[in-house]
């Protein structure tokens, strides 16, 4: 039942209803414009990733409601026919400018702007933010797993383990994003063209007579992908053993030095030092050792730390639920809505808690990188009309800490909202998936290790015009 939901109709209930009022207060053609931005970065990391625009694309080019809708909500008693017969003819009309996938984000800077009439904008909301929320949140933990890895092959095996099937579909595409090598999942492959594979579980060698045998049968089968799962039983008195002999049997007299095992149990640093030694002196130099077992960054980086002698990872559950922190946390809020006359009116939400004051106004992200080192600087927040001059030296300062400024020089400017939807049609061309991988990988080497830190990050400046700043506080002042 669920592959026939219309996905127009995933929205919270509160989307319709103000939907409704907009329509009987007037409202319905104003233009409003929404920022999607997010608060904290997961596990008190130093960035984020950007993930799930392709879904969004895809969701607004399908944005519609059918007659069974329009029944259901009748059914409802609380909307008026006018409202009804809107959504009967539904469709999205408005701009989208979004940063691409792949880009390192911060918290409180836009990663898209949604400009668009007031139901239009409203409607799409709840969609937007479950789709960038839980695609950049697993990017995110992915590539905080893929740096831990320090260049070693990282392999998502979660869908077991993932909230649902489009969690695990989903998952496994955002995981590739943030530097994954491929999947288990073999639906991602078939979808998104994320490399599926994968070989034997404990099963296979329990269905045999002895482990030798489960063994011997693999290597026959599959002698190209000969990867054996060794700790079925005992891995160093039995498990390890049984594959050499299972190598130099069906592999060795097939010219075969490629092969792999695989160890999902025990202490994986001094295990993986014993089966090195243990394959280099029977002659397989070359094959690989992979784990698995319940891995995040923390455990990978300290079983490296302790001499382990591991090839690929494997991992699973932590990665695909992002366990640690399973919330991203992003928000999407009004920023401005235009007048009769075209004038963009800034809004804001003010709060007691400073964290959930809103930056108003339609505006322009700029990132800046060093010419020097080629490294990220600052990203600097702007209002729409305001431009960078990067030949010039800039003032910026700590939106949060007005005394802490700095001049940023011998820089260059770039915008990273690009227009995804002009007046409701797609004008982006998106990117492969490997496009956005390596896009990711590479922008993600443009910021400094101190940023990229697991504990105590250096905290990157995301920082606002002296424009921006004065309208902002203006606006706090006015209390509205």
């Amino acid at each position: 039942m669920i592959d026939s939901i219309n996905m127009s109709m995933l929205c919270d209930f509160y989307e319709l209803t103000m939907g409704n009022g907009y329509l009987l207060s007037g409202k319905q053609d104003t233009i409003t414009y929404f920022d999607v931005f997010f608060r904290n970065v997961p596990d008190h990391g130093g960035f984020a990733i950007a993930a799930g625009l392709e879904q969004v694309v895809d969701y607004i080019q399908n944005l519609h409601f059918s007659d069974e809708d329009i029944e259901f909500l009748r059914g409802k008693h609380i909307f008026c026919e006018e409202f009804l017969n809107y959504l009967r003819d539904f469709h999205f009309t408005g701009d989208i400018y979004a940063v691409p996938e792949g880009t390192p984000i911060f918290p409180q800077e836009p990663i898209m702007t949604v400009r668009a009439p007031a139901i239009q904008a409203q409607l799409i909301e709840t969609y937007v933010l479950l789709v960038l929320n839980h695609q950049s949140l697993i990017a995110t933990k992915a590539n905080r797993i893929v740096r831990a890895a320090n260049g070693r092959t990282v392999l998502e095996f979660g869908s077991r383990r993932a909230q649902g099937a489009f969690g695990a579909i989903l998952g496994a595409r955002a995981t590739y994003i943030g530097g994954c090598h491929g999947t288990a999942c073999t639906v991602s492959d078939q979808l998104y063209g994320v490399k599926a594979g994968g070989t034997m579980a404990h099963s296979w060698v329990q269905m045999f007579d002895s482990q030798y045998e489960a063994f011997k049968r693999y290597c026959e089968i599959y002698p190209n992908n000969a990867v054996l799962l060794v700790d079925t039983y005992n891995t160093l008195k039995s498990g390890i053993p049984d594959a050499i002999r299972a190598f130099n049997e069906v592999l060795k007299p097939m010219g075969i030095k490629k092969c792999g095992i695989r160890i999902d149990s025990g202490d994986m640093a001094y295990l993986t030092r014993k089966a090195r030694q243990m394959l280099d002196e029977a002659g397989w130099t070359e094959c690989q050792i992979s784990v698995s077992n319940s891995l995040d960054e923390y455990i990978i980086q300290d079983i490296l730390r302790q001499g382990a002698c591991i090839d690929m990872f494997g991992v699973g559950e932590r990665m695909i639920t992002a366990r640690s922190e399973p919330v991203f946390g992003g928000v999407y809020k009004l920023c401005a809505v235009e007048d009769e006359q075209g004038n963009i009116q800034p809004k804001i939400k003010i709060s007691e808690n400073v964290g959930k004051i809103t930056n108003p106004h339609f505006k322009k992200v700029y990132r800046f990188f060093g010419n020097d080192t080629g490294k990220a600087i600052a990203d600097y927040l702007c209002v729409h009309d305001e431009t960078v001059d990067d030949t010039q030296d800039l003032e910026i300062f700590d939106p949060e800490a007005t005394w802490k400024r700095k001049t940023v020089y011998n820089f260059t400017a770039k915008e990273l909202l690009v227009p995804i939807f002009k007046e409701g049609k797609l004008v982006y061309q998106l990117p492969t998936l490997e496009e956005i991988r390596a896009y990711c990988l590479q922008q993600v080497d443009a910021l400094w290790d101190e940023v990229k830190r697991f504990d105590n990050p250096h905290v990157y400046y995301v920082d606002l015009s002296q424009k921006l700043w004065d309208i902002k506080q203006d606006m706090l002042r006015a209390g509205r």
